[in-house]
């Protein structure tokens, strides 16, 4: 997954709204066209209304070297969205009585730090402490071999515990992976055995599976980022990220899987309440969304170069999910304009800009910044004609000149605006800027 230089909730904008009497396809077709000719988006997007798909759109290429093109039915790793799967699978068992919330990780896995304190529901609301394994560097160096449970297990373990259980939350994959093995005991079988019973059949999924190699002769994509071109990306193993990230499915399904689930086809009233029960921002593989004066329950979802996001709003019976195997701009922002459609809000249809430099041009840029206001330094380095910005301890990014001394990052909203004069630098993001000097 790509950190960037600050990372923010997703939110939506402030509006008030309610849903549109007319849908304008055509307007968010084109939306989506802008993006999609400015390799600034490739993926689906899917919007229902009432358990119905109102509308469906497929952009960019499910393999770029062949130029296959996607459709509606093209299936997308959607990441942590599979958390959402996972804990709907945790609450069934408990209403079989098969698993308590209250039951401790120690019956399972004693040799995680803490386990006689951790409950599964603290696995489920992220307040294990549990050290999540995606964080450090070496994960990049396994993620994409097949791991054993013992291997993983091993792996979590060893990481330790970031904070006394229940005393906070904190996001942590390692809980959706032991969640994953635990569920794996109590009804023996594999997981994947477990999410065909317990979810694809009773919500009817057409084209949701746990995932394995991706394989295009099935309609699965690729995934990508976007540097010079639509570079492809390696594949995480799925039995690294188990339930915490190992599902493969299409916006259609997402909609369809969101209005099962809040309709009781899938776990009780009791149980779906228990779900979306938000404490520290965290409810049980759910979390809030709101988009005006609306909140959606949902979840988004990041692996290797695919990312993703569904939501529900209960009291419109509005869902919606985006799929990407490419995404060279800002997700959040895709958003907003899916949710400004369906509710008939405005919202405008983006003109990219920018200006052709020169290697030379760009040396007047390079070194390291820095300021008082944040506690991070960011290295602007070049690669060719390109300028490429690295902040302290997060991975490079390429920049986009679009105007003199003015240099964007579109996939996290960064502008970069130089004053080569004055050696100094400011970045703006979410509404802030920092002005940054040169050393």
């Amino acid at each position: 997954m790509i950190r960037i230089i600050l990372i923010t909730a997703l939110s939506f904008c402030t509006l008030h709204i309610g849903f549109a009497q007319t849908f304008d396809k055509e307007k968010l077709d084109n939306y989506l066209e802008a993006l999609e000719a400015n390799d600034k988006f490739m993926g689906s997007v899917a919007i229902a209304k009432n358990g119905e798909v109102i509308y469906t759109k497929a952009t960019g290429f499910a393999d770029v070297e062949s130029k296959k093109k996607p459709d509606a039915n093209t299936k997308y790793r959607i990441g942590s969205i599979s958390k959402t799967f996972t804990a709907t699978m945790v609450l069934k068992a408990v209403e079989e009585n098969k698993l308590s919330l209250d039951q401790t990780l120690h019956k399972y896995f004693p040799s995680v730090t803490n386990a006689k304190k951790i409950t599964i529901s603290n696995l489920l609301n992220h307040r294990s402490g549990i050290h999540n394994f995606t964080n450090d560097d070496i994960y990049l160096e396994y993620n994409t071999k097949p791991k054993t449970e013992a291997e993983m297990v091993a792996i979590i373990a060893k990481s330790g515990s970031d904070f006394e259980p229940d005393s906070k939350a904190e996001y942590s994959n390692s809980n959706y992976v032991l969640l994953s093995y635990i569920l794996q005991k109590v009804y023996g079988q594999p997981y994947s055995d477990i999410l065909d019973e317990k979810i694809i059949k009773p919500a009817n999924l057409r084209n949701t599976k746990f995932g394995g190699k991706i394989d295009l002769s099935k309609n699965e994509c690729n995934s990508y980022e976007y540097v010079s071109s639509w570079e492809k990306q390696p594949e995480t193993d799925m039995s690294v990220p188990m339930g915490a990230g190992a599902i493969i499915s299409t916006p259609s399904d997402l909609t369809q899987f969101a209005f099962a689930l809040f309709s009781g086809k899938i776990i009780s009233a009791e149980s779906l309440k228990t779900m979306t029960t938000i404490k520290d921002g965290y409810g049980m593989g759910l979390f809030t969304m709101p988009f005006g004066d609306k909140t959606s329950y949902g979840h988004t979802g990041g692996i290797d170069g695919f990312s993703s996001v569904f939501g529900y709003f209960e009291d419109e019976k509005v869902a919606f999910a985006i799929t990407s195997n490419g995404n060279n701009y800002n997700h959040n922002n895709v958003s907003i304009a899916v949710l400004s459609a369906v509710f008939n809000e405005p919202y405008e249809i983006p003109v990219f800009k920018s200006i052709a430099v020169s290697s030379a041009d760009l040396d007047k840029y390079l070194g390291v910044y820095s300021s008082p206001q944040i506690p991070l330094k960011v290295t602007i380095t070049k690669s060719e004609n390109t300028l490429v910005a690295q902040a302290t301890g997060q991975p490079s990014f390429p920049l986009q000149a679009t105007a003199e001394h003015q240099f964007s990052f579109d996939k996290a909203g960064v502008v970069l605006d130089f004053n080569p004069e004055e050696k100094q630098m400011t970045l703006n993001q979410g509404g802030g800027s920092y002005v940054m000097t040169r050393e």
